[in-house]
């Protein structure tokens, strides 16, 4: 392989690294808001039920 394919195949992996990074703390935060707006519901309910 030339210098430059090795660098091309390089670059590559390490942003595809850098991507899947970036998704999985994507998904993390998305389950934060679920948890979040699950606790909101729930006292909206129990202040309505007093």
């Amino acid at each position: 392989m030339t210098r430059i394919a090795k660098t091309a195949i390089i670059l590559t992996a390490l942003l595809s690294v850098t991507a899947c990074a970036n998704t999985i703390r994507g998904v993390g935060r998305d389950t934060a808001n679920v948890v979040q707006a699950t606790k909101t519901a729930g006292s909206d309910i129990a202040n309505a039920a007093d």
